[in-house]
């Protein structure tokens, strides 16, 4: 499956690229190419949404990120007009990282299967597979066993039981109707993956399975990404036209948001307040399922935690608005 993705990595590079420029010319005060580069790298990642792999999906949240960093350096310099901002914003609609959550399990349901077949056909090949031990914590080899003392129907006990755990555990996590993430539900599945009794029926499914535990939480982050970025560039709209933040998110719809976007974690509103300097803080709950009062958790090595604290929109001490 390799040979079908090595234009990942250029895409992803495209994106960092597209960034760089947006932002030095936001700092020059060219808003609309700036804008133009931002579209630019929105389509381009929207370009493998329909790819049957979850590491496209996956390439497309970092690019995601990348990218909403020139959006987010606009509106906090207040660099966006509201035709721009409105403009922003239906690019924006057009994400549903829940939706594509769904269809990334399911194609990865279907990859398993054709793995599960080549394997079947070619079991001295297991010998050459890495895989993630969850008990372990790290990769490890398949154990090398004689190739052909290994029947054909071990493979299909092991097929059917990674495809009901893909279908009966992973599968749940996120709801379209909804739009929203469970991480209780995320974390049952991984909790019934440590815990499941290793037979010889599961062994091959119990080392694949363990690299789609923090896919759910990696598709949730994106969407509250765009949920923060859809709200937050409403609320410049209303700034731009009063002079000040609302006092809460309802008053952005409809004049500057069709509908305000809620909590993709647990589908609650958003949470908003106004702060002392004239600014806003924005968040969802997060995978922790609490309100931390907007506090955002990090590291040992300084990086954001998003397993712990809020997933928080706001911005730095600046001037006044």
């Amino acid at each position: 499956f390799a040979i079908l993705l090595p234009h990942l990595a250029p895409l992803k590079g495209c994106a960092v690229v597209l960034r760089l420029r947006a932002l030095a010319e936001l700092e020059a005060g060219q808003a609309e190419p700036a804008l133009a580069d931002v579209s630019l790298a929105l389509r381009v990642a929207e370009k493998i949404r329909s790819e049957p792999f979850l590491i496209s999906h996956l390439v497309r949240i970092a690019m995601l990120a990348i990218t909403e960093q020139a959006v987010w350096e606009g509106l906090a310099k207040h660099r966006w007009t509201d035709a721009q901002l409105s403009e922003l914003d239906q690019q924006l609609t057009a994400l549903d990282f829940v939706a594509d959550y769904q269809k990334a399990m399911q194609a990865e349901n279907a990859w398993q299967a054709a793995l599960y077949d080549f394997l079947r056909h070619h079991p001295n090949q297991l010998a050459n597979m890495d895989f993630y031990d969850l008990g372990e914590g790290r990769s490890t080899r398949f154990p090398d066993l004689p190739a052909q003392l290994i029947p054909s129907g071990w493979f299909y006990q092991n097929e059917l039981r990674s495809s009901k755990f893909i279908l009966e555990q992973f599968l749940p996590v996120g709801d379209v109707r909804q739009q929203t993430t469970s991480p209780a539900l995320a974390k049952q599945a991984d909790e019934a993956l440590r815990t499941m009794r290793l037979t010889p029926y599961n062994s091959l499914c119990k080392m694949l399975l363990p690299g789609l535990v923090s896919s759910p939480r990696k598709f949730a982050w994106a969407q509250a990404a765009v949920n923060l970025a859809r709200s937050a560039c409403a609320l410049e709209r209303f700034r731009l036209a009063y002079g000040k933040y609302p006092e809460a998110l309802d008053a952005l719809a409809p004049q500057f948001i069709a509908k305000v976007p809620h909590d993709p974690i647990g589908g609650q509103p958003l949470h908003y307040r106004l702060t002392d300097d004239g600014h806003f803080v924005l968040y969802s709950v997060g995978w922790n399922e609490k309100d931390d009062g907007g506090i955002v958790a990090l590291t040992k090595g300084g990086s954001v935690d998003l397993d712990n604290g809020d997933w928080v929109w706001r911005y730095p001490d600046l001037p006044k608005p």
